[in-house]
């Protein structure tokens, strides 16, 4: 668990709504979509391209330099040859930009841009690679130099020549330090023979300054508190958390919690207040993940509850101020009075959206502004208090007009052993009432959830005419400690049996059309859409998986080659016999409607292997299945053309067994 550090708001008395039309960055001034006109062709009838759900962002981790004058953002440019992910710069006073990185998305992934000081950057960055014939992601952290372009590994001269093995992970920043702009503190392995992380304190330009603390055996990260001082160690052995203090000024390790995975006793730090013995944790309280503090000073390691909510888990995230000196939002709410006042006064600015500030120069005059809605993906604004405007930057979805996205309803329904299941539907603009097409689309995880927010894929769905039924099944996270872990080693069984429960409601409802459901998953959506074809073939015409397991298993054993195998039996089981009965591989008799198998050869979350033995054993039954292998695709359709395969192949499949109207309602 991480502290997630929000940038400062600017006075409340200084915000303008003035929004301006326009801000000159990509080239051309980007507006945002006109509402239909009187008179024009009904909303309902309009099917966007299948590009338009399959395009990258027009830009995302939008990032203001320490000074405000610059921004950077991660953009893409697709042609036929290439699939470019760049790294822009944008020169905010004379709109002029440059491009800092350029790379093949289908090699490497840039997740994160974090300015060190206004002349230099932070690039976080994985891809696919093998350790001893073993599959695996790689991390690594780049500094870029935003005057020349030049860029390079963080870890370099000194520091690599002390290591004694090459890290896999070389990204986690464990602190930046404003105040020493030119070093940060990295959490870093391979530093001693034996595996452990490491603190260690380096400079900007690669040189080792100290090593602040060093790894012991199955040290997996570290907290540090707001004097830089690497204060909390977490260790796990197998299955086993110990969260420990560390004596500041030697190698003394205090004991503060130890429990199992998935266990209601857990205790995860998430970071420290001003003062270095006040932490905060998440913990349960009730059976809701809530948070607390700890005064680690105390003779008693007493929590001290400070934001519960008695139907859903409070979010592990703390927002700090180091310009102010403290802690300014716990959870999901901000507590500062006056970052209070801002987030009322700029919801007022822009109503009916979820508005939030995410980044800010350090002066706190200029900020950027993600606004988004149940109908929109989102449009940045960038604000300037001495100006007092504020002004349209780029939407992130620049062909989904927003008044073409339906919004999701929140519905709930009776699982068969009177159980509440929580859930969204969407429905095609114009849908009034009357059966229709409908897609079930259990999610991914299975410890995750499905929420209000937009998301492209049941957009896509909703555009075609269907139906869409997102349920959050027995095992999701966000609904307590008793919740989650009735889905432990529960894959096939009563968390099946919820989506399953799920589709026949939608019948009752009036909604599903019971001659025209195709279930849809990707991931562990992808096992549970193979699995309710299985377990209720008469209740499904079609199934699309996704990077779907179709062996649990061969995904368990698997693991036996990584550090995590434990917590994986933990999570799905290790009774071998019974996984193998669960398994969608086991029943491809059964599975006689029409299969959709999509998945790519780089996934490192669920291994390539698992699609193509269903397929091949599929084939030999002489069952109704297509498969696609999507060439250096990876575990989250990374890539515009894997998208854009993966989705016209879908829209192709759909409309050959749903046989959607061409207009709904």
């Amino acid at each position: 668990m991480k502290n997630t550090s929000l940038m400062l708001f600017p006075r409340p008395t200084l915000l303008c709504a003035r929004l301006l039309s326009g801000l000159m960055l990509l080239g051309a001034v980007v507006f945002p979509a006109a509402a239909a006109e009187p008179g024009a062709a009904p909303i309902s009838a309009v099917e966007l391209p299948v590009a338009a759900f399959a395009s990258a962002p027009t830009a995302e981790l939008l990032s203001l330099s320490p000074d405000g004058t610059k921004l950077s953002m991660l953009q893409t440019i697709n042609t036929e040859k290439e699939q470019l992910v760049l790294v822009t710069l944008v020169d905010l006073d004379t709109g002029k930009r440059k491009f800092l990185v350029k790379a093949d998305s289908r090699d490497l992934s840039i997740y994160s841009l974090i300015w060190a000081n206004n002349s230099q950057l932070l690039m976080k960055a994985s891809y696919a690679a093998h350790r001893f014939g073993t599959p695996v992601t790689e991390t690594r952290l780049v500094v870029i130099d935003v005057e020349t372009g030049q860029n390079r590994n963080a870890i370099r001269g000194q520091l690599q020549r002390r290591l004694v093995r090459t890290p896999q992970f070389q990204s986690n920043i464990v602190a930046l330090m404003p105040e020493q702009e030119h070093h940060f503190l990295l959490a870093l392995d391979g530093l001693q023979t034996e595996m452990g992380v490491s603190v260690v304190r380096m400079s900007l330009n690669g040189e080792l300054n100290a090593i602040v603390a060093h790894g012991r055996k199955n040290l997996i990260d570290w907290v540090a508190d707001r004097q830089h001082q690497p204060r909390i160690a977490i260790f796990r052995d197998n299955a086993e958390y110990r969260i420990t203090e560390k004596a500041a000024d030697s190698n003394q390790f205090r004991l503060l919690w130890q429990f199992e995975a998935f266990s209601e006793d857990a205790v995860w730090p998430i970071g420290f207040d001003v003062d270095p013995n006040i932490l905060y944790v998440s913990a349960y309280h009730d059976g809701r993940r809530a948070i607390f503090k700890v005064d680690l000073s105390a003779p008693e390691l007493m929590l001290d509850l400070v934001q519960a909510d008695d139907d859903y888990d409070v979010p592990a995230s703390i927002g700090y101020s180091w310009q102010d000196n403290q802690i300014i939002s716990i959870g999901r709410h901000y507590v500062a009075p006056r970052y209070q006042a801002f987030q009322r006064a700029l919801d007022a600015a822009l109503p009916d959206n979820n508005n939030q500030i995410i980044s800010m120069s350090h002066d706190q005059n200029r900020y950027i502004v993600r606004s988004n809605s149940v109908t929109d993906a989102g449009s940045y604004l960038l604000g300037d208090r001495q100006a007092k405007s504020m002004e349209y930057l780029l939407p992130k979805y620049s062909q989904l007009a927003p008044e073409l996205m339906v919004p999701k309803q929140k519905i709930q329904y009776q699982a068969r052993d009177g159980l509440t299941i929580e859930g969204f539907l969407s429905t095609p603009k114009g849908y009034t009432a009357g059966p229709i097409p409908t897609i079930i689309f259990p999610h991914g995880g299975p410890i995750s959830f499905d929420d209000e927010g937009f998301d492209y894929w049941t957009q896509f769905f909703a555009n075609r005419g269907y139906a869409v039924l997102q349920m959050n099944f027995r095992g999701s996270s966000g609904y307590g400690f008793n919740f989650m872990q009735m889905g432990l080693q529960g894959w096939g069984l009563q968390m099946q049996d919820d989506v399953e429960d799920g589709t026949r409601w939608l019948i009752e409802q009036g909604v599903a059309d019971a001659s025209r459901i195709c279930i849809v998953g990707a991931s562990y959506g992808g096992y549970a859409a193979l699995m309710g074809a299985v377990k209720s073939p008469e209740l499904y015409q079609c199934v699309v998986s996704f990077a779907g397991v179709t062996d649990v298993e061969d995904l368990v054993k698997s693991h036996r080659r990584y550090s995590n195998y434990e917590i994986v039996k933990k999570q799905i089981g290790d009774n071998f016999r019974e996984l193998r009965q669960r398994s969608p591989l086991s029943h491809v008799e059964t599975l006689s409607v029409p299969v959709l198998l999509i998945h790519g050869d780089k996934d490192r979350s669920v291994p390539v292997k698992q699609s193509r033995v269903l397929y091949r054993a599929l084939q030999q039954q002489k069952q109704p299945v297509q498969y696609i292998e999507l060439k250096d695709g990876d575990h989250y359709l990374s890539t515009y053309s894997h998208r854009l395969e993966t989705f016209e192949a879908m829209d192709r499949f759909l409309k050959q067994y749903l046989r959607p109207t061409a207009s709904a309602g």
